[in-house]
Order: structure tokens, then sequence, then C-alpha cells
């Protein structure tokens, strides 16, 4: 545990805010490093004269704001940082993470050729039971899971590409230098699901736990809409961040 700072009970500023501070203030300095497991309920009640009421209702909080991870059974860690996800630009997972400088992984876990359901169609704007190339993969950051991609891309501009080895190349780099195809523009939806139980096993969270979901449709220079992406990726390790800018009103 780190050096005790006795409460002050006579303060204006309630026990709870001042052991919230103290405790945050220990992750936020790196005295507890990112996956050490902290003082146990007990040992907090202990070492700082307050109730299992007050502990708790700071434990919550700062689970909730993502700095600390609670395993039952196990007891309670801090959390690793979580990475910013921009949504203002086209990034590729295996770019962000480089410039991030983790070094990117990939387990391929489908890859086929498929026709297209209803759904997909649609946001391709392609005939339903087209023939599609459907690829899911597990996406590691320095050998940790981060998300599951799935991804739909129409064939026909895209023919012979299961011959390569998407866990070893980028499937963005292929298709420009194999097929001369950029994104130009996408669209894109987010919101939150619970972890489906295989992804949850996958990305090592709990059946239900929260996870980040994308579903975006990528267009090509010339403006046709080739693949639907969906990405779950996991909440505790993801924040989005936007720059908003005011407008005339």
């Amino acid at each position: 545990m780190a050096t005790t700072v006795t409460l002050n009970p006579k303060s204006k500023l309630p026990l709870y805010h001042q052991l919230y501070e103290l405790l945050a203030g220990n992750i936020r300095s790196g005295t507890w490093k990112p996956g050490e497991m902290l003082p146990t309920e007990y040992e907090l009640i202990e070492c700082y004269k307050v109730s299992r009421i007050t502990v708790r209702k700071v434990l919550d909080q700062l689970s909730a704001e993502g700095a600390i991870l609670r395993e039952r059974g196990r007891g309670t860690f801090v959390a690793k940082p979580q990475l910013e996800h921009g949504t203002s630009r086209i990034v590729s997972f295996t770019d962000d993470m480089r410039q991030r400088g983790f070094a990117p992984g990939t387990r391929v876990l489908l890859q086929k050729l498929a026709p297209a359901p209803a759904a997909v169609a649609k946001a391709l704007g392609a005939p339903e039971g087209e023939e599609m190339v459907r690829i899911d993969r597990l996406r590691l950051a320095d050998g940790e899971p981060m998300c599951v991609e799935e991804s739909w891309l129409v064939h026909r501009y895209l023919p012979g590409i299961l011959r390569h080895d998407f866990a070893k190349n980028s499937l963005r780099e292929v298709k420009q230098a194999k097929y001369g195809i950029r994104w130009s523009r996408a669209l894109q939806t987010i919101r939150s699901i619970p972890a489906p139980a295989a992804y949850a096993e996958l990305l090592h969270v709990r059946k239900g736990a929260p996870l980040l979901f994308f579903a975006r449709v990528s267009y090509s220079q010339d403006d046709i809409p080739m693949e639907l992406l969906h990405v779950y990726y996991r909440a505790d390790r993801y924040v989005i961040h936007n720059e908003l800018f005011g407008g005339a009103g």
C-alpha cells in the first residue's frame, strides 16, 4: 500500500471525496502501476478509518471511470490506460497501433466467400446473395486482444484476395497495392452492446461486458461502397475522441 495519508474528518470535503482523491492520485501518479493489485476493502477500511460503504462508493466510481478493474475471486487491479479512438479519419487498426508504439497482431478467425445476407447487400448497394468476401479477425496490440473485426467486401472488385494471408498482411495495404483501391470516405455508427459469449472469450472480458460496436461502410475513390466493417472494441481499453467546433449560432 502507498504511504498512508490521514483523512481529516473535520474537513468540509467529505471523507468519500478525500479517499477518492487519494486513490485516484495514486493511480494518476503511477504509485500504483497498471496491472497492480489494490489493497483490499478491509485494508482500506483499516488504513483510512472509513466505513465499508465509503470504500465501496469510491471503488465503484473508479471502476465506472475505467481506472480500476474488479475481478471476482481475484481482487481489484489498476486498469491499463484507455486508448483514444478518433472518428474523424479512416485509420486501419495496423496503422493505428503502429502510431501508438504498439506491435499490431492479427489472428484470422474466418476467411471465406459467402452470399450477401440482406442487411449486408443493402449496406453495400449489392443484390442479395451476391458473392462476398468474409474475413473475421482478432486484433491484438503487444499480444493483448483489443477488438474483433468482421469484414464484408464485394468480391467482384477484389478477385483472388483470399489468396493472401491476413494474419501477416494488412488487408488495407493489400487492397491498395494489388487492386488500386483506397478509401475516400466512410459512414459509421457507434453504439454499446453486451459482449456475446464467443467474443467475450476472445477478448478476455466477461460475457455481457460492454463493448463499443462500430458499423462502417467504406467507399472507394470512385465513391463505390465496397466494405461493410463491424468492429467490436473492448470498452475498458477504448474511449471515443472527437474534436468539435462551435457553429455560427
